[in-house]
């Protein structure tokens, strides 16, 4: 599978959902990548959060190199360049940042990874855009203004491709309010990949919620 910057801005509009995860354990992460993988979301936004989380990240990424090439692995909180190299180094096909970094999207942009900085005002969006971020974040979704400012956003900037993380919950009520606001993605976490799961080792649960939560994004895009 092509992992390049087009492909991969590519398959994350197309799955619709990206789930946000981090786990200190490599068996852990490897079981939920792949349930996500096998319901329909391949892109993982994997979180550098936690000690040691690099070297997590090059494990799994590593196995899923040979062991399902579907997977493409992006990292987020990335907020300073020289993290977002490690990690580039270790597989990143994407990075997801809580901020408007420009030395991180310099440095993506070199090596042609897409890079979607966290943004809370107009001005943030087009600067990030001005730096050459395709896709953007809007971090906290549901803090900033929510689906009004997507709408509020797009109106003059109608050219906005924004995946918000943060208030976007895998229900059809949430859904349709902030795809039909406009968003091409958003990130979810621990509503989609829940705790409950997690403790119960309920891998099929988590790709079969994964799977609802793209079909029906599908379906709100008039897809299905």
């Amino acid at each position: 599978m092509l992992k390049n910057r087009m492909a991969v801005l590519q398959a994350l509009e197309t799955q619709g959902v990206v789930p946000v995860f981090y786990h200190p354990d490599v068996e852990i992460c490897k079981n939920v990548i792949q349930a996500c993988a096998d319901g329909g979301a391949p892109c993982i936004e994997f979180t550098n959060r936690g000690d040691f989380a690099a070297n997590v990240f090059y494990e799994v990424t590593k196995h899923f190199a040979s062991a399902d090439p579907r997977v493409i692995m992006g990292v987020g909180s990335i907020v300073d360049a020289p993290t977002a190299g490690l990690y580039i180094a270790n597989g990143a096909k994407f990075m997801v940042s809580p901020i408007v970094n420009a030395d991180v999207a310099k440095l993506c942009n070199r090596r042609m990874i897409p890079y979607s900085p966290g943004c809370g005002s107009a001005t943030e969006i087009s600067y990030a855009q001005e730096l050459g971020c395709e896709i953007v974040k809007v971090f906290p979704g549901s803090s900033v203004g929510g689906p009004d400012f997507i709408k509020a956003v797009m109106g003059p900037m109608p050219w906005t491709k924004i995946m918000p993380t943060g208030g976007v919950d895998p229900d059809e009520a949430s859904i349709k309010k902030w795809f039909g606001a406009g968003i091409v993605a958003a990130g979810m976490g621990s509503k989609l990949i829940t705790q409950e799961a997690l403790d119960a080792k309920d891998y099929a649960g988590i790709s079969k919620k994964v799977r609802e939560t793209v079909d029906l994004i599908a379906k709100v895009r008039g897809k299905a």
